[in-house]
């Protein structure tokens, strides 16, 4: 007798450790139970797919969803929402919120907000403080707490760590990767004349390339001094990718799909500050560099630093604009246009939004298409095409950059945990979301 399964995805071309398989796909609970044959075996459920991919789902390991305290912006629930839309089945949102996730009880604020509410799996960075630093160590092995978040620049208040010495001590408390927002704020402090009032573009001079390039070196010779990895986010500029692949002992790296899309010649006169986020959108040879060095193996990992703020906001004249832009609806849909254009392998994408935050981050369970691993899936349509519009758009923000664009390939569905949360278009509730798992805080059963 055949087997009986939950789910079936019937016809579809599967992505395995492999490459692309032609098989069905069963599910049964919250897993992968088995590739089969066309047309084997039968489920409760079959979803034709033919003509579709499925892919592993797609983990953004940078978002900002603004809750609490920034909820006019974005809250869990929209974040989320705008996520399984854009095919991405889980996230780890950061700690800059008000009051900043710095605390444990802060964390566990957060994880109860996104109970019931979220519509992906998630996780929550804790904030470095010189005032939590030495602690770090604890909050950072606590259920759902995705590590440590320590911005080095482009931040206020005590989430702020510009200085080595408390930068050290970060890195001494724990073992888990370190996620480093990697600006130097005293050269940025220095520099701040150079701004030009009325002109985003002057961001990028502003918070040139050496501002980058130095906080990632003193990142990077600390980690080593204390045998702490990290992970450098929202890299811009060639030159760090250049000396971050003679450090891959101690550094993994991420790029965002706007540093790999954006030039600032393009960019700033076209959309003025909604262009601007930090590190800054640079030229289109920023731009051409970061793909070479993504050709070369050096990127781990593609993140979105999804970052809304209202059109309001952003409509101040520059320097009083607020930096950050939305993402993470347009994370996938931009990787396929860049993979159908001819720009990367179709195996390389999955390593950048799937492999690779499982590699960097240790996650438990997902990363993969393999029978035993949660059946978190992106399926998507290689020979489709849409274009980005407001009204596909569900952050509470309502904008995009990438609004008008026409982009090869199209997202049809996301699954989490087995569980089909979206297919083409339209949610299917309710919000099932829970956290994420880590390899290195594993609880006892």
């Amino acid at each position: 007798m055949s087997a009986t399964y939950d789910v079936m995805l019937r016809g579809a071309a599967v992505f395995t450790p492999a490459g692309l398989l032609d098989a069905d796909l069963a599910v049964s609970g919250e897993r992968i139970a088995a590739l089969l044959p066309r047309g084997a075996g039968a489920a409760a459920e079959e979803i034709p797919a033919t003509g579709l991919a499925v892919l592993p789902g797609v983990v953004d390991t940078q978002v900002h969803f603004r809750e609490p305290g920034l909820e006019h912006k974005e809250d869990l629930e929209s974040g989320s929402r705008a996520a399984v839309l854009g095919g991405v089945t889980a996230v780890f949102e950061m700690p800059n919120t008000r009051p900043p996730t710095d605390t444990a009880e802060a964390l566990a604020d957060k994880l109860a907000r996104a109970k019931g509410r979220m519509w992906c799996d998630h996780a929550f960075f804790v904030g470095a403080t010189a005032e939590n630093a030495d602690g770090l160590g604890t909050l950072e092995r606590l259920p759902g707490c995705a590590g440590v978040k320590l911005f080095m620049g482009a931040s206020t208040g005590t989430l702020l760590v510009p200085d080595d010495a408390t930068l050290e001590r970060v890195l001494v408390s724990g073992q888990r990767r370190v996620a480093i927002h990697a600006e130097d704020e005293p050269r940025m402090q220095a520099r701040r004349d150079l701004r030009v009032a009325g002109d985003p573009a002057s961001h990028a001079v502003w918070r040139d390339d050496d501002s980058a390039l130095i906080a990632t070196r003193r990142a990077v010779a600390l980690a080593r001094r204390h045998g702490r990895p990290i992970h450098i986010l929202h890299v811009s500029t060639p030159q760090e990718l250049a000396f971050l692949a003679e450090h891959r002992d101690v550094a993994t790296c991420e790029v965002t799909p706007q540093h790999l899309t954006l030039a600032g010649e393009e960019a700033y006169p076209c959309l003025g500050t909604l262009a601007q986020m930090n590190p800054p959108i640079r030229s289109a040879a920023h731009r051409d560099g970061l793909w070479h060095w993504l050709g070369q193996g050096v990127v781990d990992v593609v993140g979105s630093d999804h970052a809304p703020h209202t059109l309001e906001e952003k409509a101040r004249p520059y320097p009083d604009s607020p930096s950050g832009m939305p993402g993470v609806q347009t994370l996938l849909p931009l990787l396929l246009h860049h993979h159908l254009e001819g720009r990367l392998s179709l195996a390389r994408l999955v390593d950048l939004t799937s492999a690779g935050p499982q590699r960097v981050y240790g996650i438990a369970g997902k990363g993969r298409i393999a029978v035993g691993f949660d059946a978190d899936l992106s399926v998507v349509d290689l020979g489709g095409s849409f274009t980005v519009t407001e009204a596909w758009l569900a952050s509470r923000c309502g904008w995009s950059p990438f609004t008008g664009m026409t982009l090869k390939g199209r997202v049809v569905g996301t699954f989490v945990r087995g569980a089909r949360v979206m297919w083409e278009g339209e949610l299917m509730g309710p919000p099932r979301g829970r956290p994420v798992r880590f390899i290195d805080t594993l609880e006892a059963a």
